[in-house]
């Protein structure tokens, strides 16, 4: 795809080739830290070439960052996507790989943010994702060459914006994307994370759950959320939504609805739930002794005496994997509370998978469920930053607006609902 000077040598960003590239990768995921967003953290993985002051990704009050690391197969995040890429930098003579950066072109939702004007129903957008640089390989422009050349391949299928995601604290990710790239902070998603514990959550007997099959959940999903006209309160709804429902990674859709409904219109929540086991590791650090000791304890005892129902914490300092909440929605008067039981029965689904410690969710700030999606303030945080690009137009000769200028959506105020796409984490 092309070859740069730098730094008095030569950089050379091409297409991954699984045979040949996997192992150097792989490694370069141990290298390199990651947060819950999955981009890179400024003191580990350097995602930007600033010289910046090093900081911790989703750090808490108590100083336990949370760590991810994309496991299994390197495209897990990016092949659902017709047009996916992973694009390796080689660096010198001997062409080692110490840069890698994925990216997807997928159809989404714009949402109408109320008005019937021209808003187009899908935009096809551009994700780029999994940025990472050798950390004996920073400050010499590999993650700016790496984005460079991954916008221009995003431009030439279509793609009428770019969208990345990283923490508030990362400064390096922002010097690089906003301050070198342009792109403009667009959304704050809120995540919501919980963990499982060993025992049952009790499902109030006034609920009833139902598991919805990926058709009907599909139905109904394009009910509750409509992607245009006035009604158009959801964005991000990926076009292909049918298909995630029936993914293999998709444990269920499920609705829970009141067993005598009291309402009319009667309330009702729904959410589905996401294997993550598979493709991503977490990992808490950070703790105290005496904290790893008192939760170590609290599992002894809770094996030695399960009949006490103590709610002991999985070993979440060993790396642990999650299922994500995605399309959570609820209505009426009882809909938190209908919510809260759905997410006691996601809980309940992720207690059989012994590789699964944390439920979580992506939700929007201004999304009414947030405030009733259980949470855990170590396994939580509202530091995400979504940011966005309008990319030029490959038939504008570079001029960016392939998408109508008096339409832009990178101005548009954010819906009530941010669907985050669980393959994409």
């Amino acid at each position: 795809m092309g070859e740069e000077k730098m730094a008095g040598k030569m950089v050379k960003v091409r297409e991954f080739i699984m045979e040949k590239d996997l192992p150097a990768v792989e490694e370069l995921e141990h290298l390199c830290q990651a947060g819950l967003s999955g981009d890179d953290q400024a003191d580990n993985a350097g995602a930007g070439d600033e010289n910046v002051k090093k900081t911790k990704t989703k750090k808490k009050k108590s100083g336990m960052p949370v760590y991810v690391e994309q496991i299994g197969d390197p495209f897990a995040r990016v092949r659902h996507a017709p047009d996916h890429v992973i694009l390796v930098a080689e660096y010198g003579d001997d062409e080692q790989v110490v840069g890698v950066i994925k990216a997807c072109v997928r159809m989404v939702s714009r949402g109408g943010g109320g008005s019937l004007r021209k808003t187009k129903k899908y935009v096809k957008a551009a994700c780029l994702l999994g940025l990472r640089v050798s950390p004996s390989h920073r400050r010499l422009g590999i993650a700016t060459e790496l984005v460079r050349r991954a916008e221009e391949w995003c431009a030439a299928r279509g793609a009428a914006y770019a969208t990345m995601a990283t923490t508030a604290s990362n400064a390096a990710s922002l010097a690089l994307f906003e301050g070198r790239f342009a792109y403009a902070r667009f959304r704050r998603p809120l995540f919501l994370g919980h963990p499982v514990h060993r025992h049952r959550a009790r499902v109030p007997r006034a609920h009833r759950v139902l598991q919805l099959p990926p058709p009907i959940a599909a139905a109904t999903y394009a009910a509750l959320l409509p992607p245009t006209g006035a009604a158009a309160a959801a964005e991000f709804v990926p076009a292909d939504l049918p298909a995630l429902l029936g993914h293999k990674l998709t444990r269920g859709t499920f609705l829970a609805v009141e067993r005598s409904p009291g309402a009319d219109p009667p309330s009702f929540a729904v959410l589905s739930v996401y294997d993550a086991t598979r493709s991503l590791s977490f990992r808490v650090g950070g703790a105290p002794p005496l904290l790893r000791a008192s939760l170590a304890a609290a599992r002894a005892l809770d094996r030695r005496a399960p009949w006490l129902r103590v709610p002991s914490v999985p070993d979440v300092f060993r790396p642990f994997g999650a299922y994500l909440l995605y399309g959570v929605h609820m209505s009426g008067p009882s809909g938190p509370a209908l919510l809260r039981t759905l997410c006691r029965h996601a809980h309940n689904v992720a207690r059989k998978n012994p590789a699964c410690a944390v439920v979580a969710a992506d939700i929007g700030p201004n999304d009414p469920a947030a405030a009733a999606v259980p949470q855990w303030q170590s396994f939580s945080c509202n530091e995400d930053v979504w940011c966005v690009k309008k990319l030029p137009s490959v038939a504008d000769n570079g001029n960016a607006g392939n998408d109508d200028d008096d339409d832009d959506w990178t101005a548009a105020p954010p819906p009530d609902v941010l669907f985050v796409d669980p393959r994409e984490f």
